[in-house]
């Protein structure tokens, strides 16, 4: 079975919880401390065998094998990884069984990061996240106030849009913001507007 860590919790004596990723489910294992054991990390992607017992409520976490990707060693590009599988971690702990579209949003940007920005390729995963959740709003009217946002936006968490007079924070152009979402592509954004959308989606999914 293939997973993506989502979230590490030491207990007693080394031992590991581990929440990990499927195409079905968010499993819940312990992982057993011992030095013949593969090293693990939040975000690696891993092969892995759950052993259920009847003696405990949560599986065993046995026969790891992790399955390295080509940019891991990339520091930025690990960093950034990690920081938005903590936000999906926050986002879906509370659910069980998952549609498949979480585990294929993060194994299809695995292959955007081997050669694209870690940065821009988030992003856009995340827009493609608030589409599905039905969470990606573009009638260009203010979350707070319920006015028309003339022009220009300010863009908030979960990049929910707001009026000038509402909000204050980062400021985008209703046409490009337009485009942003329809595209779910940073391709046609400068590196500053990029860098201001990610300090928006680190704010939370």
């Amino acid at each position: 079975m293939q997973g993506i860590i989502l979230n590490i919790v030491k207990v007693k004596d080394e031992d590991l919880i581990v929440t990990v990723l499927t195409k079905k489910r968010l499993k819940t294992l312990y992982r057993f401390y011992g030095s013949r054991h593969s090293s693990i990390n939040l975000g690696y992607m891993i092969d892995f065998v759950p052993i259920y017992s009847a003696k405990s409520s949560i599986a065993m976490l046995r026969e790891v094998v992790q399955l390295g990707f080509s940019w891991q060693l990339i520091y930025n590009k690990f960093y950034d990884w990690q920081e938005f599988i903590k936000l999906l971690y926050k986002h879906l702990k509370d659910v069980n069984e998952i549609d498949s579209f979480y585990f294929e949003l993060l194994k299809e940007a695995n292959k955007k990061l081997k050669v694209q920005n870690s940065k821009r390729v988030l992003i856009e995963s995340f827009l493609k996240l608030l589409e599905y959740e039905g969470r990606l709003h573009i009638d260009f009217k203010c979350f707070i106030c319920g006015k028309n946002c003339k022009q220009n936006s300010i863009i908030k968490r979960s990049y929910l849009l707001s009026c000038r007079n509402c909000l204050k924070g980062f400021c985008m152009e209703n046409k490009k913001i337009k485009e942003l979402f329809k595209s779910k592509s940073t391709l046609f954004l400068n590196d500053n507007e990029v860098n201001m959308l990610w300090e928006v989606l680190l704010e939370g999914l």
